[in-house]
């Protein structure tokens, strides 16, 4: 049996965006929703680290790994849009994102 991929990222919050950026992820669009399903992503979790607003991503991915191409999608980028005062963007409004390389697995 093939062992699903795990993406995981850490991405950070603009100061007092806490309530509102967990506000908007409990409204997560549908079509988005439906959107990043359809590009393989089986569970997606994102996490906050209260005291530095670091936000920690943790995707487990299905073996129809889609998610290099979201980026180009218009829903995509208007999430992004949606999103980008709230959070540190590059110039086209993706999150500025770091990737965290797995160190162990139980």
């Amino acid at each position: 049996m093939e062992q699903d991929k795990i993406s995981a990222f850490r991405m950070q919050l603009k100061p007092g965006n806490e309530v509102e950026y967990k506000k908007r992820h409990d409204e997560i669009w549908p079509e988005l929703v439906q959107l990043l399903k359809d590009a393989g992503i089986k569970e997606y979790y994102i996490f906050l680290d209260e005291v530095t607003l670091a936000l920690f991503a943790f995707q487990k991915l299905g073996s129809n790994d889609q998610t290099a191409g979201l980026a180009s999608l218009p829903i995509m980028k208007k999430w992004w849009d949606y999103m980008a005062d709230l959070m540190e963007v590059n110039a086209d409004n993706s999150p500025q994102t770091v990737s965290c390389p797995e160190v162990f697995r139980l």
